[in-house]
C-alpha cells in the first residue's frame, strides 16, 4: 500500500516554490454565510515556508482571461504541509465569488508568493495589539496560531470587530487559545446585534473611549491593524490623536506607493547616458521595441503596447507582475513583493519599475 502523501518523511521534502509548484485544493469550509476557508497543499510533495501574516496571489480561471487576486494566509507556518486562505465574497468581487461557486478539493491553481511585510517577525515588539475588522482578521489569525504553537507566552491583546455577533470569525478558536496562552487578552466589538444571539459584549465601533477599555496599555504596544480601508483610517487617526508612536503602527494595505516624478525619472535616465524620451523598452518574447515615456512603469508601457503582464495589486506588494529584466537598469520602488535573491537573479516588478535608459524585458 502506498504511503499517503502527507506522511512522506518531512526531512526529505523541499520547500514550495511558486515557479515550480501549483496549489491543490484539499478542503473548503464555510465560516459564515459569506466567508469561506480554502486549504491547499503543493501539487508535488513540498512544505511551505513563509512568515505569519504573509499573503499569496492566486491565478483564477474566471473567464477567457484569468484574473489575479491576492489573499492573506490565515494558516500558520508552524504547520507547514498546507496553507489556508479565508476569504469574504464582497458584492462586487469577481475572483472570490468564482472561488465560492467553483473551487473544490482536487482542483489545482497557479499561485505566486508567499510575500508581504505585515508580520511581527518583520516588526517585533515586546507586546502586541492586534486590531481587526471582518475578514481583516486573517493575518492576525496566522500570527496568533503561530504564537499558540511556538510562543504561547507572547503578550497579545486581540480586538476583533464585526457588524454582528455571527460575523465574528474564529471566535471559538481564539477563546481556546486564550485558555492556553496566559497573556492573550481578547476583546470583541460588534456594531449591532439580533436579540436571538444574546450578545452581552461591547457594542459600537472602535473609538478613543472603547480602546482603553479593551487595551488599557495600548500606548505601550506594537499595533497591527487590518480591515477595510475606512476602518484602518479611523484606527490610524485615533492613535495619532492620542500621541501614539506611529513607528509602532503597522497595517495591511494594498495601496500603491508614490511614484517618482516624471522629471526626476528623466534626469535619472539622462544620467545613464540616454537622452530623456529616447530610451527604449524591448519586450523580447513579444518582439516589440517601444519608446519609454519618463515616469511610466514597465507595466504601463506594456499595456499601452499590447504586451500582457499579469498584475493584481499594482503597488509593488503582491509580486504578480514579476518579470525577468534581461538588460538595462530600472528604478524599482517596491513594498515587499519581491525577494532579494529574485532581484539578484534579474527579476523586477513591472508595476513599480521605471526604465533608466534602454531595457530588455522577458515578456
Amino acid at each position: 500500500m502506498e504511503m499517503p502523501r502527507s506522511f512522506h518523511h518531512f526531512d526529505e521534502l523541499n520547500p514550495w516554490i511558486d515557479r515550480q509548484h501549483m496549489l491543490e485544493c484539499i478542503s473548503v469550509v464555510a465560516e459564515t454565510a459569506d466567508v469561506m476557508t480554502f486549504t491547499f497543499r503543493s501539487d508535488k510533495p513540498a512544505w511551505f515556508r513563509y512568515l505569519p501574516g504573509q499573503f499569496v496571489t492566486l491565478e483564477l480561471p474566471v473567464g477567457e482571461e484569468a484574473v489575479m487576486r491576492t489573499y492573506t494566509l490565515s494558516s500558520s507556518p508552524s504547520r507547514p504541509l498546507s496553507v489556508s486562505i479565508t476569504a469574504k465574497a464582497q458584492q462586487d468581487s469577481i475572483g472570490t465569488r468564482w472561488m465560492f461557486a467553483n473551487l473544490r478539493p482536487g482542483m489545482v491553481l497557479k499561485a505566486l508568493g508567499p510575500l508581504g511585510d505585515f508580520s511581527f517577525v518583520r516588526h517585533p515588539g515586546e507586546k502586541y495589539l492586534f486590531i481587526s475588522a471582518g475578514s481583516g482578521i486573517t493575518p492576525m489569525m496566522s500570527m496568533t496560531r503561530w504564537m499558540a504553537d511556538c510562543a504561547p507566552d507572547t503578550d497579545v491583546t486581540f480586538i476583533s470587530c464585526a457588524r454582528r455577533p455571527e460575523d465574528l470569525l474564529f471566535k471559538p478558536e481564539l477563546e481556546a487559545f486564550a485558555r492556553q496562552m496566559p497573556r492573550l487578552n481578547l476583546g470583541f466589538l460588534v456594531e449591532g446585534h439580533d436579540a436571538r444571539h444574546g450578545w452581552h459584549g461591547l457594542r459600537g465601533r472602535i473609538d478613543a473611549t472603547k480602546l482603553p477599555l479593551l487595551a488599557p496599555d495600548f500606548l505601550e504596544r506594537t499595533v497591527f491593524c487590518c480591515g477595510p480601508e475606512p476602518f484602518m483610517r479611523g484606527v490610524r487617526e485615533m492613535l495619532q490623536a492620542v500621541g501614539f508612536d506611529m513607528a509602532r503602527y503597522h497595517q495591511e494595505s494594498f495601496q500603491p506607493g508614490a511614484a517618482p516624478a516624471a522629471e526626476e525619472l528623466a534626469i535619472r535616465a539622462g544620467a545613464t547616458g540616454s537622452e530623456a524620451g529616447t530610451a527604449k523598452v524591448t519586450f523580447t518574447m513579444s518582439g516589440k521595441e517601444v519608446a519609454a515615456v519618463p515616469g511610466k512603469t514597465i507595466l504601463q508601457t506594456a499595456r499601452a503596447n499590447g504586451v500582457r503582464i499579469g498584475a493584481a495589486c499594482e503597488g509593488g506588494i503582491c509580486g504578480t507582475c514579476r518579470v525577468l529584466k534581461i538588460a538595462g537598469d530600472v528604478e524599482m520602488i517596491h513594498n515587499g513583493g519581491i525577494l532579494d535573491d529574485e532581484i539578484d537573479e534579474g527579476y523586477i516588478l513591472a508595476c513599480c519599475s521605471r526604465p533608466l535608459g534602454d531595457v530588455q524585458i522577458e515578456a
